[in-house]
Formats: C-alpha cells, structure tokens, sequence
C-alpha cells in the first residue's frame, strides 16, 4: 500500500505520518492491490482537518474528517474509511456470484429443473402442503384478513373446487378458480 501524505498549514512530523500510515493500512486487508492513498493533513485556524482519497482496482474512496486534535480526526477518518469500504465490497459481493456457486451454475451435469435467467437458475426454495379448508368466498376474506397473509387455499363450498384467495397491490382481493 502506497501512502502519499502532505501537510498543510501544519508542521511535517515523522510521528504523524506513521501513525496515520499505520491507521490506513487497516483497510489493506478489504482492498485488492495495488492501494494508492493521497492523505492530506490540513490546520484551518483550531480545526485539525484528515482528507484522504484511496484508490485500488478501480474503487474509489473519499473521506474528511474534522476535530480539534489530528490524532482524533487521523482515527475518526480510519473509522469511516473503513466502513465504506466494508459497506463497497459487501455491494460487490451482493452483485457478483461467488467462485463455487458460478461452478455451480456453469457445470456440464446439471438435470435440476429450473428456469435460467441472465445470472442464475431459478429453483423452488420451499414446498408445503396445505388443507384445503371447505369454506364460503368471505369466509376466506375474512380469515385471510385476520391472518395478514398474502393468500388462502381453500375449497370452495359453492364449487367444491380449490380456490386460492390472495391480497392485491392496490389492496383489494383477487381470486383464483380452478377448472377440471
């Protein structure tokens, strides 16, 4: 990691810039190499200023930090750098399959049933049986609304077929009728 640090308005020190170096190498283990770190250490008449902009295969990260002591404002910088950086790749790695799951998805031997999409094969998560309690249309209105579901299976009494009651966007019901 490759530590530019300048000082304005302010005495250099080898102390300070070690310190500050030893703080920013904490985000070294989250970046890929090779890390470049532009850290600018500013007095502005009793406020002690730390800007740094980090850069590292593509990613870019900015951040100031401002109090009354250039240790604090040094640490408080190191402590949001960090943050965003964790918050950068957890985003990464929400957006990118990893290794073993894109082997997955790629492998020759594949029967699973599924549908493809552009990043994965869809597949049913969860299956349940369910009774298909005998009731009236608001019956089922009445029960789904109490439950706070999203739908009700139930047979119909009228039809003595299954029926599946659910909650629409715009908040009113829809109905599900099957036909033999």
């Amino acid at each position: 990691m490759q530590v530019n640090v300048t000082f304005r308005h302010i005495e250099p020190s080898e102390p300070l810039k070690e310190y500050a170096e030893e703080k920013l190498s904490r985000v070294k283990k989250y970046l890929d190499e090779p890390i470049e770190a532009h850290l600018v250490l500013k007095v502005e008449k009793f406020r002690h200023i730390a800007e740094v902009s980090i850069d590292s295969n593509g990613i870019r990260i900015n951040g100031t930090e401002e109090t009354d002591d250039m240790y604090s404002a040094i640490d408080s910088l190191a402590d949001s750098i960090e943050g965003q950086v964790k918050k950068s790749r957890e985003r990464t790695r929400r957006r990118k399959p990893s290794n073993s799951e894109k082997d997955w998805m790629e492998g020759p031997d594949r029967s699973a049933p599924g549908r493809m999409t552009a990043d994965r094969e869809l597949r049913v998560i969860r299956s349940e049986q369910v009774f298909a309690k005998p009731m009236d249309v608001d019956e089922a209105v009445m029960q789904l609304d109490l439950s706070g579901g999203e739908f009700i299976v139930f047979t119909n009494r009228n039809s003595n077929r299954i029926n599946v009651l659910y909650r629409r966007k715009d908040g009113h019901w829809g109905l599900i009728e099957t036909v033999s």
